[in-house]
């Protein structure tokens, strides 16, 4: 695998095409739409 982009310049390159921005709630928004939140675990006490 020969890429002469290192991973921050990947990663900063999809976020730009994803319509990432440095706002962090606008980041939250689109990071919400592609990752599911985790359900609460709940303890059997």
């Amino acid at each position: 695998m020969c890429n002469d982009k290192s991973q921050l310049d990947r990663f900063k390159e999809a976020a730009r095409e994803l319509g990432a921005d440095d706002d962090e709630a606008k980041f939250n928004e689109k990071l919400g739409k592609l990752v599911k939140p985790k359900p609460d675990a709940k303890k059997d006490d």
